[in-house]
């Protein structure tokens, strides 16, 4: 297949459904996603992987939300949160914006519209009504979900209003773990890489990105680059709560892990991380 970012031809990865690009660094996989698929969903404890990811979460979505206020246009009211899911970032963002979140996930937007958060179950852009459209679109964590890329940022172009900011947060190639990832997929050790890319989940990752050649993809949809940042891949706050839920029962190995990953934070603050947000403005 053609690489989705510069057209070149792609080779095999490190795994049978991996693809990647040498020319860009593109990275694909030919994983279906199963949202709403009650045995994909017997998979997951969806309770503890909230209580595992929140507290990073939160904290980054409040980054995020402070570099849209200084990035958006002066009057900006109105965001859009597509993929919202527990609705954390509509909480963060709600009190300097008018939010609306959309979720094809039908237990996290059940989830959500109980806590009184604005949120239409469905998918984007099918759920918003006719020429509705919004001064910031945010994907955190999704874009690299959605197979066609292609249609959703057309979509976005669409949907924004005149000179509107497209933020995308997603995982990022260039990053230590997954660079360590797929070393060991290399040699074998192919479950930290099959992590990375969510198989077996309802949701898996299709594309891997660095800011590069995203940006090289945005741009030819219609928009320019504004804006990159990193955010912390780990965080103290809710570390224990994130090994706990690896499954790891032993205490002593779980505090072992617990205490050097929490010394290796500062070290790894040096590398690239694993979590890169790219803004984006509306040709």
């Amino acid at each position: 297949m053609n690489c989705i970012v510069c057209g070149s031809m792609t080779s095999s990865g490190v795994a049978p459904w991996h693809t990647t690009c040498r020319y860009c660094d593109y990275e694909s996989a030919a994983l279906a996603p199963r949202i709403n698929d009650l045995a994909s969903h017997a998979q997951l404890n969806e309770r503890d992987r909230e209580t595992a990811l929140r507290a990073l979460r939160v904290e980054n979505f409040q980054a995020i939300v402070e570099e849209a206020i200084h990035f958006a246009q002066p009057g900006a009211r109105s965001m859009l949160d597509v993929g919202c899911a527990h609705g954390w970032f509509l909480e963060a963002a709600r009190g300097h914006f008018v939010v609306l979140g959309i979720e094809p996930d039908a237990a996290l937007s059940e989830h959500a519209l109980a806590k009184g958060l604005p949120v239409r179950a469905g998918y984007f852009p099918d759920a918003l009504e006719e020429g509705e459209c919004f001064d910031i679109i945010v994907f955190n964590d999704v874009i690299e979900h959605i197979p066609d890329i292609h249609a959703a940022l057309a979509a976005c172009r669409e949907r924004l209003a005149p000179e509107g900011l497209l933020i995308l947060n997603l995982p990022s190639s260039r990053g230590f773990f997954y660079k360590v990832a797929s070393l060991l997929a290399r040699l074998g050790m192919r479950g930290p890489f099959e992590r990375l890319w969510q198989k077996g989940l309802p949701s898996p990752h299709v594309h891997y990105f660095n800011h590069r050649n995203l940006s090289r993809l945005v741009s030819k949809n219609g928009f320019f680059p504004v804006h990159f940042f990193e955010l912390p891949a780990l965080r103290v706050r809710g570390l224990m709560e994130r090994l706990r839920f690896t499954g790891q029962s032993n205490r002593a190995i779980l505090w072992a892990q617990y205490v050097a990953i929490v010394c290796a934070i500062p070290v790894l603050s040096m590398f690239p991380s694993d979590a890169v947000v790219c803004m984006f403005r509306k040709r």
